[in-house]
């Protein structure tokens, strides 16, 4: 699989990784996907605090004992839980970051995070002191790089200019464009890496899976149609899977992707794309052309 640098954090992953929400609690299940994911070349590991309550930390965990060495570990902080409340609470104080980092550290079963994550984040937010307890995290060895998830190019534009960052997790897929706009030609500027979730934006861009709905900003009728439309790129080892993941990789500042998978199928369909051959400029246009250039409606 090609392997790609985060940014300029030294962190190197294979173009495509494994986002984990997906896995499901059942811990078999989800240690057979981790582990044929890991033997099969990939090493970027995506999951989440909040994922099933810290339990997804958990099964991620469990998976990689034995071969921490082989993994590029990322997860996330900012969504507190409240105890006896259900739901949770935006909080993305230092204090909170630092507690939440060990409560991490404990479930996944490792002394250090490869790379920790903002879980969203506001304009409004103490960004210095945000920055601040994760600097701190990377001076004490803690982490090795930190970045942020989200789709607000305000806040994205605030961390870029004032932190050091080494990612930004967005959404990027055929059927949503939105990064093209203002996103990607600022951390490009910067030297700052994107992790690229939703390539296949929900299933509706994978094979064998029809889209019982639309996608925000398609209709299902318009979304029919871009997938027959795609059908005319599709090649041998190359279907709409792996051209839609293909098409997320083209953009040179995207690091990886992390499609998600809750099943050994849609995981092998997945990297396939890695054995795939990369868009010419020719079909990255073709595909331009079909779809949307969507733009970002709030947080300019």
């Amino acid at each position: 699989m090609k392997m790609n640098e985060i940014g300029r954090s030294g962190l190197r992953v294979g173009e495509i990784g494994l986002g984990c929400m997906s896995l499901g609690t059942e811990e078999r299940t989800a240690a057979a996907i981790l582990h044929e994911a890991l033997e099969r070349g990939v090493n970027l590991l995506d999951t989440a605090d909040l994922y099933d309550g810290g339990r997804n930390e958990e099964l991620v965990g469990k998976a990689i004992r034995g071969r921490r060495d082989r993994v590029v570990l990322a997860t996330k902080v900012g969504n507190r839980r409240v105890p006896g409340q259900d739901g949770w609470v935006w909080d993305p104080s230092k204090a909170y970051i630092l507690a939440a980092a060990k409560d991490s550290l404990r479930r996944l079963g490792t002394d250090y995070i490869d790379l920790y994550q903002l879980h969203g984040g506001t304009i409004d937010d103490p960004i210095d002191e945000t920055i601040e307890a994760f600097e701190q995290l990377k001076t004490e060895g803690v982490i090795r790089a930190y970045g942020i998830s989200s789709i607000r190019p305000n806040v994205i534009r605030e961390y870029a200019a004032r932190s050091g960052i080494a990612s930004v997790m967005n959404p990027y897929s055929i059927v949503d464009r939105r990064g093209e706009e203002t996103v990607f030609p600022l951390l490009a500027e910067k030297g700052i890496g994107v992790i690229a979730r939703g390539p296949l934006a929900s299933g509706a861009l994978a094979a064998g899976r029809q889209p019982s709905k639309g996608v925000p900003d398609y209709e299902l009728a318009e979304l029919e149609a871009l997938r027959a439309g795609l059908g005319t790129l599709e090649a041998e080892g190359r279907g709409l899977t792996q051209l839609a993941i293909r098409f997320t990789l083209s953009q040179p500042v995207v690091a990886a992707a992390v499609p998600g998978a809750s099943s050994r199928e849609q995981l092998l369909q997945n990297l396939a794309a890695a054995d795939a051959p990369p868009l010419t400029e020719a079909e990255a246009a073709a595909i331009r052309g079909m779809s949307k250039a969507n733009r970002y409606r709030l947080h300019r």
